[in-house]
């Protein structure tokens, strides 16, 4: 989950120990969070970036430090299109005044993601083709950094979502209009990131299974994509939903995303990802075991106990390995 704790893109101590933490709590495979691979592409001034090769040394550290402790290293790679130039969330949590150093922000279109917001720029085919480059170039630095799994972030109503979604999508070129063309640009990236990091590195893409509004993207449109995407050798279909509509109406609650991941996962035979209020070792388990998702992904859980992955080893009857200098404190 974003930390918002960077100064100019840079990852520091505050990641290190956030990221190395759940490491050391057992997690099989740690992202950090949303990283911007263009300075536009922040959601706020203090985002994690990688667009530029003075991020990648201490980007090295820290997925050093998740492989000596047992963890896969994994990066989330995003651009926030026109929910981007906005305050950190204790911050106030709005879009930026000039005084506090707002961007031109930039979209499918000129529609603001909401009325209080400003209208994105609309960009140009060469302005498409630039943040397919600062994909591509966000890549070949992670893997200096040395990170392992992928992801590219197409859901909440960034910059990729943008485009899938007729909601914010209607341009009339080849990037707008038909659900082929609107899910172009997702393509376009796919394709260069599996270009770079070859055959062998798992390749995610996290998605909004639904906007939660009438006529917008929804879950039948999530099924073709991800048929798309496994043709495009993409390995893992991660499902959120929302945040790409401020009319969303979201039922949130309990496993509330779970039957997303398991319509894809059907449907498809996509391996997919379960994420969203997933708070048990029960509930990781039953999710497994009745095939509704390959993959457990934890955010706000890990947030509030970080060990969480050692513990439901416990509940489990699991003997997890602990690391050698908490052996003591293993509960038999």
């Amino acid at each position: 989950m974003c930390q918002y704790s960077s100064v100019d893109g840079f990852a520091n101590d505050w990641h290190l120990v956030h990221l190395g933490t759940r490491a050391v709590g057992g997690a099989g495979l740690v992202f950090t969070e949303a990283t911007a691979v263009s300075p536009e592409g922040r959601i706020s001034p203090d985002d994690l970036g990688i667009w530029k090769n003075e991020h990648i040394p201490f980007l090295k550290k820290i997925t050093d430090f998740l492989k000596e402790n047992g963890a896969i290293a994994g990066i989330q790679l995003a651009h926030a299109g026109r929910k981007a130039s906005t305050s950190s969330p204790w911050k106030g949590n709005k879009p930026l005044t000039e005084e506090q150093g707002a961007w031109q922000t930039i979209a499918p279109d000129n529609i603001p993601f909401k009325h209080t917001y400003p209208v994105p720029e609309k960009m140009s085919v060469d302005a498409i083709k630039n943040v397919i480059k600062d994909f591509t170039d966000a890549t070949q630095r992670a893997l200096e950094a040395g990170f392992q799994v992928f992801e590219i972030h197409a859901a909440h109503g960034y910059l990729i979502n943008e485009f899938l979604s007729p909601v914010s999508n209607q341009r009339e070129d080849e990037y707008g209009g038909s659900f082929e063309n609107r899910i172009k640009l997702l393509l376009e990236i796919v394709k260069e990131i599996r270009r770079l990091i070859g055959k062998g590195a798992p390749l995610f893409v996290r998605i909004s299974s639904t906007d939660w509004v009438k006529d917008g993207w929804n879950e039948n449109d999530s099924v073709k994509l991800a048929k798309i995407l496994k043709e495009h050798e993409v390995d893992v279909i991660d499902c959120s939903s929302g945040g790409n509509s401020h009319e969303q109406k979201i039922p949130v609650g309990p496993l509330y995303q779970v039957p997303f991941s398991e319509k894809i996962k059907n449907e498809t035979g996509m391996l997919t990802a379960a994420v969203g209020m997933i708070t048990t070792a029960q509930q990781c388990e039953d999710i497994l075991k009745e095939q509704k998702a390959d993959l457990i992904i934890m955010a706000r859980q890990l947030l509030r106990e970080p060990y969480f992955p050692l513990h439901a080893a416990k509940e489990l009857g699991v003997d997890l390995p602990w690391p050698s200098q908490y052996e003591r404190a293993k509960l038999k």
